[in-house]
């Protein structure tokens, strides 16, 4: 029998949960979310390394500056509101060449566009006021930025969305799509369910999803695997709280870093590797047809031309610890290879397009009953509460569903 809704949420992820969260806040349809796994932030979100970020880097105007702007401090009330675990602890952005001079000054200018008035440049000695082991040319004091656990935060979203009346179905990854004349059929691993709007939140298959509910995205979800190494404890002294690199402007990931986590420890990382599976979190996790998918893709080939030094540069460093250390060592010079281990990784759902093009910002794309979230990478966690109202906004805007009365 095909159990019936008025709208289902596809992933558990924290958007998804997000966007769950704010539908039952504002209305009465009734809603499901189907995750593919057994237990929500499974991917993205259960395997990064728990930063708020502060929306320095983005864009101003650009879907991701607004919404981690306004995410972030909506996150920071909520979780004083819900005592989950947190911290405001902030971080210092750092030069240690004299070419990222002008990029870190390019970058100060951006925060104070974006609104982030209490930033504070350093000077060599003031950063040792900060990071008192981090060696540098300049810095920037960030004290929006902060950590947190964001499994936490998700099954509180789910908590609170379930106390409204939503479902909640793991074990349910999408398997077949029918488009009635007024209805959704989803087939998925725990049966079939029926609807009338649907919402992609399914963030390393997002594409797949939107493809299988008979869209044409031009553009395609590369996973890139990323790699920390964890301090050992007699040593994670020597990182106070956050520390980060000036990033490259050519690409969306913010090099290898170091951040103190809410639950304890220090990690050192991201590297940003090519993963063989979309769910690749090991070297040796291979799927050919995830393999074949982005092989046949143009953009991919032209991705591959523009940036294959970096990407061999990657992958040396995925495979020798000595020179994953010496990248962190730039940061940290007092920094040992016997002060790390390896520690976990996780993958980042990238989408790409056609020309080769890695997008930057947010993706939303909207049909009459369908609301497809095609790109939502780091900083999505930080943004959550942020992009679950506009979601929420457009599904009230979009879909013919009750609206529960203000209080």
């Amino acid at each position: 029998m095909t159990t019936r809704y008025d709208i289902a949420i596809i992933g558990g992820g924290i958007v998804g949960m997000a966007t769950a969260m704010a539908l039952t806040q504002h209305s009465r349809a009734s809603l499901i979310v189907l995750e593919a796994e057994d237990r929500l932030a499974a991917h993205q979100t259960g395997n990064n390394s728990g930063v708020i970020h502060s929306g320095i880097y983005y864009k101003p105007g650009s879907l991701k500056a607004r919404n981690c702007i306004q995410g972030r401090e909506a996150l920071y009330r909520f979780c004083e509101q819900h005592a989950i675990p947190h911290e405001r602890c902030g971080k210092i952005i750092v030069a240690t060449l004299p070419d990222e001079l002008p990029r870190l000054e390019a970058l100060y200018q951006r925060g104070l566009e974006n609104g982030l008035t209490e930033i504070r440049k350093l000077g060599p000695e003031e950063i040792k006021e900060y990071e008192p082991y981090t060696t540098g040319l300049a810095a920037i004091y960030v004290p929006y930025t902060g950590i947190v656990d964001y499994v936490r935060v998700t099954q509180k979203y789910a908590e609170l969305a379930q106390a409204q009346g939503a479902v909640v179905q793991t074990r349910a990854r999408l398997t077949g799509f029918q488009q009635r004349e007024k209805a959704l059929i989803l087939e998925t691993t725990a049966g079939a369910y029926e609807t009338r709007y649907l919402i992609n939140c399914a963030g390393l298959h997002s594409d797949r999803v939107a493809r299988m509910c008979g869209l044409r995205p031009d553009l395609h979800i590369i996973p890139f695997r990323g790699e920390y190494y964890d301090i050992v404890p007699e040593r994670q002294y020597l990182v106070k709280n956050l520390i980060y690199p000036v990033p490259d402007p050519r690409f969306p990931f913010l090099g290898v870093h170091f951040t103190r986590r809410v639950t304890g420890g220090v990690e050192a990382g991201p590297n940003a590797v090519l993963a063989f599976k979309r769910e690749g979190y090991r070297m040796t996790d291979i799927s050919l047809r995830d393999i074949g998918e982005y092989l046949i893709f143009p953009g991919f080939w032209r991705m591959g031309l523009k940036y294959w030094k970096t990407g061999l540069g990657e992958f040396y460093r995925s495979l020798s610890k000595r020179a994953f250390v010496r990248a962190l060592q730039r940061l940290l010079p007092d920094l040992r290879e016997e002060d790390v281990e390896r520690g976990g990784a996780g993958v980042r759902a990238q989408a790409l397009s056609r020309n080769g093009a890695l997008l930057d910002d947010f993706a939303i794309l909207e049909t009459p009953n369908m609301i497809h979230v095609l790109n939502a990478p780091s900083p999505a966690a930080t943004a959550s509460i942020s992009i679950g109202q506009t979601i929420a906004e457009m599904a009230l805007k979009s879909f013919e569903i009750p609206v529960r009365e203000a209080v």
